[in-house]
């Protein structure tokens, strides 16, 4: 049995270009959708392929850019010298409210935890940061939204305007960082 070392680290700015690294292809039947203010589950075959080196220099970018910045916090986890997973996290969305701006895992990875641990990081991070509420604008895939459920994020009507327009088709989700990690549930269709 192959057993790996998981590193979580938080990233610089010159290390930004290893998201190429990330295997984020995915597959699916059902895409959510907001329909008349609720989520619904909607039978859809949908891909999302790997992203190709020219889809990477945009994330890169702006990523760096919002790094180097200070507007972000970007978290890395690595397998050995591999980057397999990463989480962008800024403090201040709006007033009390942070933001978890993105969150990949590499395929080769997934359902072993990372999601989770960056998941609980960015939310130890939005408490230190004062926030009583994380946002996310979840990709509208069923295993986004219910990992997200699963974290005890709910859907919201109160949308973050600018985040909307840029993600009209995600799920925009707030969990209440006041209840604390013991209002995690299982997540729902």
């Amino acid at each position: 049995m192959h057993t790996t070392m998981i590193q979580i680290t938080y990233m610089k700015p010159d290390e930004i270009e290893r998201l190429r690294e990330l295997d984020v292809s995915e597959e699916g039947d059902v895409l959510y959708k907001c329909i008349n203010g609720k989520v619904v589950a909607v039978p859809e075959k949908w891909t999302r392929p790997r992203w190709s080196d020219e889809e990477c220099t945009r994330p890169i970018t702006v990523i760096r850019g919002e790094l180097t910045s200070g507007e972000i916090v970007v978290i890395g986890v690595f397998d050995g010298d591999s980057l397999v997973g990463l989480a962008t996290f800024r403090a201040h969305l709006s007033p009390g409210m942070s933001e978890l701006a993105g969150l990949w895992v590499s395929r080769s990875h997934r359902r072993q935890g990372i999601a989770t641990r960056l998941a609980q990081e960015v939310e130890r991070l939005a408490r230190d940061a004062g926030s009583t509420a994380l946002y996310v604008s979840a990709c509208p895939s069923r295993s986004a939204v219910g990992f997200y459920r699963s974290r005890g994020f709910r859907p919201t009507l109160d949308v973050n305007r600018e985040l909307y327009e840029r993600e009209p088709e995600d799920i925009h989700m707030v969990l209440d960082l006041a209840k604390g990690d013991e209002q995690a549930v299982a997540p729902q269709s």
